[in-house]
């Protein structure tokens, strides 16, 4: 393995600072802050990823003004009751040999006055298309106070001992605002030419170098297209890097695209979207100017990083959501571990979707993200007495429990009923665009390797099988079931389970109704997968649109366009009053109109199952220890049963 990654673990120097390799944790929402100051979460979270090998830690956005109050847990680094809480976090970063750098940012018009009580400030009143606030376009004096609270938040910065700043003016910044011609209408000497709509840029810059010297790297982040009709492209992206370099005050371009408010799906692409997809604009950017640049978007493990920096795309790899997955990436790369590292899914149920729904950062594979001091590196402990364990059930939550308690010195035996372990996640792997979920079932396989389980395939575990084996402790993990259909049917009228279609168990014929009571990928996937295979589909939901739960993880927009791409019909706000024969009959809610739908062959059902709970009522008050996860408690999605399976793994 020595010299694979010839590129990835060089030192890299940026302005003053040194950095050991070029894995970088780019800046992120953690929602991890306390009456909006930093906190011991924060500190450990970054701290686990320096601990497991990253180059440069760069924090969540730091606010430098009252009146940028874009989210309940922004951090207000204009209050100098941060620095103490910044030289915790850096203490601690620096312990482990990185560099921490902190971007700080005024989100501009990207905001809203419900938390600040204030008008929102923008270079003029032009309504971002999420917030839907109109803003005050700022006067002169207004600008020249943020210029001063940018400098005074590069003071705290330097005070706190942060290695550098990071200068936001990328998908979510009021200097992007004042830097676009889409959002920027002033008449006077910050709008109208580049060299005017460079001002407030440059103004910022000179007030942070000025307040931190050249002790610490400066950078700016920019947003290379903001895939706006009238707003800045690359082009334009590639002219502005080439004027901020040409200055000699900042050290480094950190990059990403468009903005959060009119193609956040962009920013936080799913695995929808191409890995290595934004590749093109620190590429064409890192031609122009003489400075290190930065590349994000999708890059998930250390070969295609390597790969990356062999091309010479960029200098510095940002790695958000694989360093969450796993904070050790950076250290099983450079010791040639790379089957140990846990890959991200870019699914983003737990990452950006939590923080879009103003809850802290998660991690659907990874339990400790957030909870680090408890959960994290170095903190599972042997138990104090061997247990044999039985786990039944070789989904995600029953393998997560095997591992951990096998971890912990535990004598351990995984029963599946199947003939190979996955569980769910093996249906929906079968949709195409889905397959890199499967990634979850091989990252806990190739743990479960390492360890001394036992696995035994093809049984279904009984009552008599528990008491033949006799173990200490057992932990179920036996799924859940499809939920019995209570649409009023007649005329020999059948539907069919969405699970049943993609193990291709049924028959289903050309024309297809798909009725979705979940509005999750359960149904988007399925609709496409039967669509893929010739079908004429047309959803039934219940909801105001089609898949309504794919917005937090950045899918719907996705989903939409490759839905009318294949002809999919979606038909939202109706409940399915009955079928009969090759009829379905529905009901609008708002209007109560009805509408039949004939000539339908096969009726597809997406709907919440129910918890394969037998086997736990009939073991319960029959085993010392005996303990339940996942869908068989009540069924959810993957995350609840990892981190539950994780949780009684510690607990035995």
């Amino acid at each position: 393995m020595p010299g694979q990654f010839r590129f990835l673990f060089t030192p890299m120097k940026i302005g003053p600072v040194m950095v050991l390799n070029r894995i970088v944790c780019p800046a992120h929402l953690t929602n991890f802050a306390e009456h909006n100051l930093p906190s011991e979460r924060h500190a450990y979270y970054y701290a686990e990823r320096a601990k497991g090998g990253a180059g440069l830690i760069i924090t969540e956005e730091q606010s430098v003004h009252p009146t940028d109050f874009a989210y309940e847990k922004l951090i207000h680094a204009f209050d100098e009751r941060v620095i103490p809480r910044y030289r915790m976090i850096t203490d601690m970063v620096h312990r482990h040999g990185a560099k921490i750098f902190a971007q700080i940012n005024h989100n501009g018009g990207q905001s809203s006055g419900l938390y600040s009580h204030l008008p929102v400030w923008a270079p003029s009143p032009v309504a971002d298309p999420m917030f839907r606030e109109v803003p005050k376009e700022m006067e002169k004096q207004e600008i020249q106070e943020v210029v001063e609270g940018f400098g005074r938040v590069a003071r705290h910065v330097k005070e706190g001992g942060f290695d550098g700043v990071e200068i936001q003016a990328s998908h979510s910044s009021l200097i992007r605002q004042f830097l676009s011609p889409y959002s920027n209408h002033r008449r006077d000497e910050y709008g109208g030419s580049l060299e005017n709509r460079l001002r407030l840029c440059f103004d910022i810059i000179d007030a942070v170098r000025e307040e931190v010297g050249r002790d610490l790297a400066v950078g700016v982040r920019l947003s290379g297209d903001e895939l706006i009709d009238g707003g800045l492209n690359l082009d334009d992206m590639v002219e502005i890097s080439w004027h901020l370099a040409s200055i000699g005050k900042i050290d480094y371009i950190n990059t990403s695209i468009g903005t959060a408010s009119h193609a956040l799906y962009m920013v936080d692409a799913s695995m929808h979207v191409p890995p290595g997809y934004q590749l093109h604009i620190p590429s064409a950017i890192r031609k122009a100017v003489d400075l290190p640049v930065f590349c994000v978007g999708r890059i998930k493990d250390p070969i295609q990083a390597e790969q990356i920096l062999a091309d010479g795309h960029a200098d510095m790899v940002g790695m958000v959501r694989a360093q969450i997955c796993d904070p050790e990436l950076a250290n099983k790369a450079r010791e040639g571990r790379l089957d140990a590292i846990r890959l991200c899914l870019s699914d983003n149920q737990y990452c950006s979707g939590r923080v879009g729904l103003n809850m802290p950062l998660g991690c659907m594979q990874n339990p400790a993200v957030g909870r680090e001091r408890e959960l994290g590196i170095g903190t599972l402990s042997p138990a104090p007495k061997a247990k044999r364990v039985m786990v039944v059930g070789g989904g995600p939550g029953g393998l997560e429990a095997a591992k951990v308690a096998a971890m912990r010195g535990h004598d351990v035996t995984l029963y599946e009923k199947e003939n190979e372990l996955g569980g769910q996640v093996n249906i929906i792997i079968r949709v195409p665009n889905r397959v890199e979920f499967g990634d979850l079932v091989r990252n806990l396989l190739y743990e479960l390797s390492a360890l001394k389980v036992k696995v035994k395939l093809g049984v279904e575990v009984t009552p008599d099988t528990v008491a033949a084996e006799k173990p200490d402790a057992v932990v179920l993990a036996t799924g859940s079931l499809p939920a019995p259909c209570t649409i009023p049917l007649s005329e020999g009228a059948e539907v069919v389970d969405m699970r049943q279609v993609l193990r291709g168990e049924v028959e289903v014929g050309k024309r297809v109704v798909l009725i979705d009571e979940v509005g999750f990928h359960d149904a988007t996937s399925t609709a496409e997968f039967l669509a893929d295979a010739g079908k004429q589909v047309e959803i039934l939901t219940p909801a105001l649109y089609g898949g309504q739960d794919l917005g937090p993880t950045l899918d719907l927009e996705t989903w939409h366009r490759r839905a009318r791409s294949k002809g999919i019909v979606i038909t939202p706000n109706v409940v399915v009053r009955e079928i009969s024969g090759s009829t379905v009959t529905v009901f609008n809610h708002y209007s109560g109109q009805e509408r039949c739908i004939e000539g339908v062959d096969t009726v597809v059902r997406a709907a919440p199952a129910r918890a394969n709970d037998a086997l736990y009522f009939a073991l319960k008050g029959r085993v010392k220890e005996l303990y339940r996860v996942g869908d068989c408690v009540a069924p959810r999605r993957v995350g609840p049963a990892i981190l539950e399976g994780h949780l009684v793994g510690r607990s035995l």
